[in-house]
């Protein structure tokens, strides 16, 4: 039986990790979220500014990828979240490191790329700042740019591991059929529809 992945990955404020919280619980396998991850490993270090915060950020994503292969060992399947990107945009390729993971276990993937509006997201991401839930870790901690923003969104838009990707435009949370998504999820789980 093949190992099984799912990835829930884009733009910044898309809604990425409340569904992958919320298909997390219907599938009932583990779901790394990248923004938690992060928080759990900074508990007790302090983020002094943005580079320490990005230097978090690379550790997280190693951090994730360890538990992710442990899992994939015992033939877990599991849940990655996170706004991963392809080469060219952090010192490190993070579609690679997954596609490598990937092929270490023959594991097969389904990709849900969150998309939207980058201006209405742009409006929720500096909401989203100022709750005291996004945590010292996660905090950009001065006011993004629209500019600078859309270009951080738009570096995710080539990220691809292989596999199964289903786009999801967010830019109204009320016209997203999750109840589909998941369907399309189970659907994968067991074997079916795969691509």
């Amino acid at each position: 039986m093949d190992n099984k992945i799912i990835i829930i990955q884009g733009y910044l404020a898309a809604g990425k990790s409340v569904f992958a919280e919320r298909l997390s619980q219907a599938l009932q396998i583990p779901c790394l979220i990248k923004d938690t991850f992060k928080t759990a490993l900074c508990n007790t270090v302090p983020i002094e500014d943005r580079k320490m915060s990005s230097r978090f950020s690379a550790v997280t994503f190693d951090g994730m990828l360890y538990v992710a292969e442990k899992l994939l060992e015992v033939g877990c399947p599991l849940m990655l979240e996170g706004n991963f990107v392809p080469a060219g945009v952090k010192d490190r390729d993070e579609a690679e490191a997954i596609r490598t993971l990937l092929e270490k276990y023959q594991a097969v993937s389904l990709t849900f790329k969150f998309k939207g509006d980058t201006h209405v997201l742009h409006r929720r991401f500096a909401e989203r700042e100022k709750l005291p839930e996004r945590g010292q870790a996660n905090r950009i901690g001065s006011q993004v740019l629209y500019e600078d923003f859309d270009k951080w969104c738009h570096n995710m838009d080539s990220f691809d591991i292989g596999g199964k990707i289903i786009q999801i435009d967010t830019t109204d949370f009320a016209l997203v059929d999750y109840e589909e998504m998941i369907q399309e999820a189970r659907q994968f789980m067991e074997g079916k529809g795969r691509s």
